[in-house]
């Protein structure tokens, strides 16, 4: 039985998985092309194309393009109608943004428990949550996994809720057949560096909503109108949220190998499911039979520290890391980060101080967070050997967990 790396032996893989951004002489041509036209900001060319692109790549009939995935969020509850004092309910397993674009328009963030086979926010807790003050539910597609949306195309329905999609890590997966972005009454996408369609930083808003989308565009552009105003006209309260035409020059390029890069991800996240399905204490977070297709911004599975002699979780991602593994806990509960904790609201502190964030004991996002194990969107992107030493990594440290289990009682 191979000595496990941490404790001296020989990892199972000695090279790298693919590295990311993945770049190319298309995406350099692309920039030289954005630096030759002498347009570099305000709503070039690149960025109509690219919004035109990317409304029809998502099912929608409309896009906005955005500095950022966060300001995406920001936008569409902007646009959909929330106001201070109002609240959105959101997941507490996902990046801060999710809720922190409903504090920054001084609405209340209400964390609802999520499932614990996919990671997506349950349904079932977010109807319990629901108040006259509840404006919006921001269903997040974890990892590329959509959540739910027929439930809450019904909770939509019975309670008049705007549903903004968080597809920050779902660009591509599908729900019956549609793509997340065109499923809620807004879609709200990252292009930061690390997400499966980059420029770096970058984000959009899509929707279906022609009034949305109108009220939206004006927002991100000072406030201006999209057909008929002045340059120098503002009709109503807005900001600079526009992409720059170097940003959606990059987009344009990437979007050429998005849905090879897709397919790869989703086959060989499929394979892995099957190898890591067999060892005890590895559960991967489930598919739901109603999607379609699904991206994997992440690979994510639980670890059962009992099947593996109650050894850490932390102990098991060094483990991983030293047999050449990249892997992490990924995120712990918003809950429990100090802005929510302590109230640091900046100007909105005297509006939302006090105010009851958690509702419920959240009991399925804990014990996601304690258990979770992430692997990264590009080591994904590899060939079946790649997937094969993964499955192998998670064998051996299993096999001697007997050793690791005395080296963690040695900590």
């Amino acid at each position: 039985m191979a000595k496990l790396a941490l404790l001296g032996g020989s990892p199972v893989r000695g090279k790298a998985f693919p590295k990311w951004p993945i770049w190319g002489k298309e995406d350099i041509d692309s920039l030289v092309e954005v630096v030759r036209s002498g347009k570099w900001g305000t709503r070039g060319p690149k960025v109509e194309e690219f919004e035109r692109r990317f409304a029809q790549y998502c099912d929608s009939k409309y896009c906005v393009s955005l500095t950022s995935g966060t300001t995406a969020l920001y936008l569409a509850l902007w646009a959909g109608g929330v106001e201070p004092g109002d609240e959105v309910i959101v997941p507490p397993y996902t990046f801060i943004a999710t809720a922190n674009a409903a504090a920054m328009l001084g609405a209340v963030p209400v964390f609802a428990d999520i499932d614990l086979d996919t990671g997506c926010l349950d349904p079932l807790s977010v109807e319990a949550l629901i108040t006259p003050r509840t404006k919006a539910v921001i269903p997040v597609h974890l990892a590329g996994e959509p959540a739910d949306m027929d439930a809450f195309a019904l909770l939509k329905e019975k309670y008049g809720v705007i549903v903004v999609e968080d597809c920050a890590h779902a660009h591509g997966s599908e729900w019956k057949g549609r793509r997340v972005g065109s499923l809620g009454d807004i879609g709200a996408f990252s292009f930061q560096e690390s997400k499966n369609l980059s420029s770096g930083e970058g984000g959009a808003l899509t929707t279906n909503d022609e009034e949305l989308y109108e009220y939206a565009f004006s927002v991100h552009h000072v406030g201006r109108k999209r057909v008929g105003g002045q340059w120098y006209e503002h009709w109503m309260l807005g900001a600079n949220m526009r992409m720059t035409e170097f940003q959606a020059g990059i987009l344009l390029s990437q979007m050429g190998k998005l849905e090879e890069e897709f397919k790869r991800r989703e086959e060989n996240a499929l394979y892995l499911d099957t190898l890591l399905s067999e060892i005890e204490g590895i559960i991967p977070q489930k598919r739901d039979h109603r999607v379609t297709k699904r991206a994997y911004h992440l690979y994510v599975f639980r670890y059962i520290k009992e099947a593996f002699e109650g050894v850490s979780r932390e102990v098991f991602i060094r483990a991983l890391n030293a047999e050449g593994i990249p892997c992490s806990a990924g995120y712990g509960l918003l809950s429990e980060e100090p802005i929510y904790r302590e109230g640091n609201f900046g100007p909105f502190s005297k509006l939302l101080k006090g105010e009851k964030f958690v509702r419920e004991p959240l009991a399925n996002a804990r014990i996601l967070a304690e258990e979770s194990v992430w692997l990264f969107q590009s080591t994904l992107l590899g060939n079946k050997e790649d997937i094969e030493d993964i499955a192998e990594a998670v064998r051996k440290i299993k096999d001697n967990i007997d050793d690791l289990k005395t080296f963690s009682s040695r900590r």
